[in-house]
């Protein structure tokens, strides 16, 4: 069986399927395609696992381009972060890095080619004028007034626009199609408009820039791309993408398809949304681990592996669908369980003190990296006589089905002895401060000998040893599934979205790296964060939960 035989299919792999069975393409070129005005999202992960790997398992080409045609909203710091983004998903793009803005002068041209086919015009009206004539959906639009201007007029007018000579807003180009289509994407839609403005890769070469419809196709014909992969929004637009391909001198057409774009619960992908959080400062950037950017997953802790399955695992398809966090979730813990090497970590310590345990001593005991992967090792831990372990895990009392510390009974702790909890220390508010306890030195990983049955395990650290740490328990941004319905999604924020501790991990930790996961015994997944734990600052980020709480 091929590669491509041995992929799950979709109608895209189909159609590419047919095209090359009839000899229609000898090679498959693939783009993608993101405007630089924003952290790519987890919508975008789509995209490019779509573009990329459909390059990579027809042995064809995917190339990385910019659609830079708006300088006011875009930014080198986007580009430099979206580059960053698909090199770490796992993808290498065809050749140097693409922009639209490279072809500005041969869009430049093509314009002037349709011009002279009496096929655009310069047209004067306001942007809320060629909105009022534009029309609606049950009634058709109307002419502008400068609609019939000739030729040579119009030569002259789109020459103007070049040169600076129109302010902003006071003129455009207009393609000259049809004012009463059904399509209101067809109603002479603008190709060209002014902008003073400095752009990130031309500088001041340019006032007048080119609308993203006319762009995209052209762009997409530049660089000889056989499919054309967009979601379902642009579908509307495949009509103007042919009808310029149509109408201009140039030899590739490439064909449109459009795909169902990625809805995740609990998440907004709409760039203008993520920006307000960012402007705002509701969030921490656009790398907050909050955000469902690839960077923020990324300093969550999500692999690039994981995203890569997730997107596999929701298919390709034309059909509008909502997916569950969950399935996200699942993914990152399914890759996570397998690779990520255990520690050990207190998160509300309280401390625990073993009145039978020697002080001077310090025991070290050997514990495995991971259960089920002897190859990634073992370290040492140190037992010592006071440890710290979580303030959950003891109660005074409790009945059968608390399987934790209880006072008078006894529990395991986690790769070490067998404790029993004698008797508590409290402060003057009645909160626990200290829980003596007392150790059976013959139950290091072992039952005890007389065969009494401990049920319960729980984890620790030692107080002597253990390293002060942040840590940063994250959940879902949103309390409702369909943030973006709201009339205020900014009011279905979720106010425990972030919580932090300052709790205490085992010294093996301190070298930790960033963005590099652990599975914190009991708690869930974590990670360095890759902005604050610096410098010996030790703060850790939380992945997800060890299993799916919000189902529950």
């Amino acid at each position: 069986m091929s590669d491509v035989e041995a992929r799950p299919t979709n109608f895209i792999r189909q159609i590419i399927d047919n095209d090359l069975a009839e000899g229609k393409y000898q090679t498959i070129q693939t783009r993608f395609p993101p405007e630089p005005n924003g952290y790519l999202h987890i919508g975008h992960a789509k995209a490019i696992c779509l573009n990329f790997g459909i390059a990579q398992d027809y042995r064809g080409k995917c190339n990385l381009r910019f659609d830079d045609t708006n300088p006011v909203k875009e930014d080198v710091e986007y580009v430099e972060s979206i580059k960053h983004d698909v090199q770490w998903l796992g993808f290498r793009w065809d050749g140097e890095v693409r922009y639209s803005s490279d072809y500005f002068e041969q869009l430049y041209h093509y314009a002037i080619e349709l011009i002279q086919k009496g096929l655009a015009y310069v047209d004067e009206l306001s942007a809320d004028e060629i909105r009022e004539h534009r029309g609606t959906l049950t009634q058709a639009g109307k002419n502008s007034p400068y609609r019939d201007r000739t030729i040579d007029e119009n030569l002259s007018l789109f020459n103007k626009m070049k040169n600076g000579e129109f302010a902003e807003g006071k003129a455009c180009l207009r393609a000259k199609i049809d004012m009463t289509s059904p399509f209101i994407v067809m109603r002479d839609p603008v190709l060209y408009r002014i902008k003073f403005a400095n752009h990130h890769q031309t500088g001041d070469a340019w006032c007048i820039y080119p609308m993203y419809d006319f762009t995209h196709c052209i762009s997409d014909a530049i660089e000889n791309i056989t499919h054309s992969l967009c979601t379902l929004e642009f579908q509307d637009n495949r009509r103007l993408y042919d009808w310029v391909l149509d109408n201009i001198t140039i030899s590739s057409r490439p064909h449109q398809y459009e795909f169902s774009r990625l809805n995740l619960e609990y998440a907004i992908t709409s760039k203008r949304k993520l920006n307000l959080l960012v402007a705002e400062k509701i969030v921490d950037g656009w790398d907050d681990p909050r955000m469902p950017t690839v960077s923020g997953m990324r300093r969550r802790g999500y692999s690039a592996a994981s995203i890569r399955e997730f997107c596999q695992r929701i298919g390709i398809t034309k059909q509008e669908n909502t997916v569950e966090m969950s399935a996200l979730e699942f993914c990152v813990r399914e890759d996570l369980n397998e690779n990520a090497p255990r520690a050990m970590v207190v998160i509300d310590p309280v401390k625990v003190i073993i009145e039978n345990f020697s002080e001077s001593l310090d025991e070290i005991l050997m514990m495995p990296n991971h259960p089920n992967r002897p190859e990634l090792g073992q370290r040492d831990v140190a037992f010592t006589r006071e440890l710290y372990i979580d303030r959950a895990d003891f109660r005074e009392e409790a009945n059968k089905n608390y399987k934790r510390l209880v006072l008078g009974k006894e529990v395991r702790l986690r790769n070490a002895y067998v404790i029993r909890a004698d008797r508590v220390e409290k402060d003057d508010e009645g909160k626990i401060k200290t829980i003596y306890c007392s150790y059976d030195p013959a139950t290091l990983n072992k039952n005890p000998e007389d065969g009494r049955k401990v049920k319960g395990v729980i984890h620790w650290v030692s107080a002597k040893f253990a390293l002060p740490a942040e840590i940063r328990l994250y959940d879902r941004l949103f309390n409702t599934p369909n943030p973006g319905a709201a009339d205020d999604f900014l009011a279905t924020i979720n106010p425990e979205s972030l919580l932090i501790k300052q709790g205490f991990v085992e010294p093996s930790l301190r070298d930790s790296k960033a963005e590099f996961s652990y599975q914190f015994e009991r708690e869930g997944y974590f990670c360095l964060d890759s902005k604050y734990g610096k410098d010996n600052n030790l703060v850790f980020n939380r992945t997800v939960g060890l299993r799916d709480s919000w189902s529950e």
